[in-house]
């Protein structure tokens, strides 16, 4: 069953579905059970259901338009996009207002009918990829990011304000989108970055984020402890240790040849990414092993399932990047079934961090959280816990 929802808001509910265009609940089909559409949206909730955008890799529908229906779309996006910036010129805000209501149904049937073939043909000449139930699960997560609004304000900014430089990039931010809208395919290794407009989570200064603040009572903060490293020592096989991994190296690595936790970090990670680098020698990092089992012919194949092109220069460097990424979106995803029901919601995530909006009601969850988050697929790393009243004055939180 081909289908395919007009707005992908939760609140605006319509499909397209058998050559009829659907609002009415009582209408609907009984189930969407193994049906098939372009993406995810807020109005389909059947985890069956299947995505031809996740199948393409994030592609658009321009780019995977079989020839013989080529011009036909490009006619209907014509027209679409001439409504889209009659909307914009009109400054109608679409996350108040359901597309449906403002254009002909007309248009509306002939433009998801191109849709649903496009979609069609998508499923019949592709392969579903390995880690597809991964990156479905996190676009789900990040649809639920994308549509709740960021507290964003000035309140104990004083010491910002009065910069002038800091001033002028938070006026910036205060005028701008209040929503994150992340891309799932924004980059090769599966890292999270977002699309334009987007507030500006993953690249703005630290002292802004003082200008976030919880919706709740307090953001909580889950990072790992040197995340990479032990990415690689977990797909070695060997044991974490249970205390920061960076001093760790020092003692155990780099047999105390540095001063310091910062030099250990910077010597590791220009050794371990650099093929040519010989620093370090005789390590339990071995580099080479980790490439005879995760890299063939000249792709990196990761646990997750992720395949990627790359020359064995930069494969290490893609290997562990991506097992990661992929490793945190996973936790989130989790996290995220976890507070299902609860007053507290995952807020946003950067890197190797999740932040969690989290209510005083629930505070009693947060051992569980965290043993959620420390717990991932390829072992238990030590994590960082931190909160506070805004993003950027994070404290540690002993548990």
């Amino acid at each position: 069953m081909y289908f395919q929802a007009i707005d992908d808001k939760t609140s605006c509910v319509g499909v397209y579905f058998d050559g009829h265009l659907i609002f009415d609940a009582s209408d609907m089909p009984k189930s969407f059970k193994n049906g098939k559409t372009w993406k995810p949206s807020g109005s389909i909730s059947d985890n069956s259901v299947k995505y031809g955008w996740i199948i393409s890799g994030g592609k658009n529908l321009n780019e995977v338009c079989p020839p013989h229906l080529k011009e036909k779309f490009v006619k209907q996006q014509k027209k679409m996009l001439a409504f889209k910036k009659s909307f914009d010129i009109a400054k109608i805000n679409f996350r108040q207002h359901c597309f449906f209501d403002l254009v002909p149904r007309d248009f509306l049937k002939e433009f998801l009918e191109i849709k649903n073939q496009i979609t069609q043909h998508v499923f019949e000449n592709n392969e579903m990829p390995e880690i597809y139930e991964h990156l479905a699960a996190v676009e789900k997560l990040l649809y639920k990011i994308r549509y709740r609004e960021l507290q964003v304000n000035i309140k104990d900014c004083r010491s910002l304000m009065a910069n002038l430089n800091f001033r002028l990039a938070a006026n910036k931010i205060l005028n701008n989108s209040k929503y994150i809208d992340y891309n799932l395919f924004g980059t090769v290794t599966g890292r999270l970055s977002t699309y334009s407009g987007s507030f500006p989570i993953l690249t703005m200064g630290k002292e802004l984020r003082r200008l976030v603040k919880p919706q709740n009572d307090w953001f909580l903060s889950l990072d790992y402890n040197g995340a990479e490293a032990r990415t690689v020592l977990s797909l070695l096989d060997i044991p974490q240790p249970d205390c920061d991994v960076h001093k760790w190296n020092m003692e155990n690595v780099l047999s105390n040849s540095v001063k310091n936790r910062e030099d250990a970090k910077k010597t590791f990670f220009s050794w371990l990414y650099n093929p040519d680098s010989k620093i370090i020698k005789n390590s339990i990092y071995n580099r080479g092993a980790l490439l005879e089992k995760y890299y063939k012919d000249g792709y990196v194949n990761t646990v997750f399932g992720r395949k990627i092109k790359v020359d064995e220069y930069k494969a290490l460097n893609y290997l562990i990047q991506s097992t990661t990424a992929d490793l945190v979106n996973d936790r989130a995803v989790q996290l995220d079934k976890l507070l299902d029901g609860k007053k507290s919601f995952i807020s946003h995530i950067v890197h190797d961090e999740i932040v969690v909006d989290l209510h005083d009601d629930d505070r009693s969850s947060i051992s569980e959280i965290e043993s959620v988050f420390s717990n991932n697929k390829i072992g238990k790393y030590k994590t960082n816990i931190k909160v506070a009243k805004n993003y950027y004055d994070l404290e540690v939180l002993s548990i």
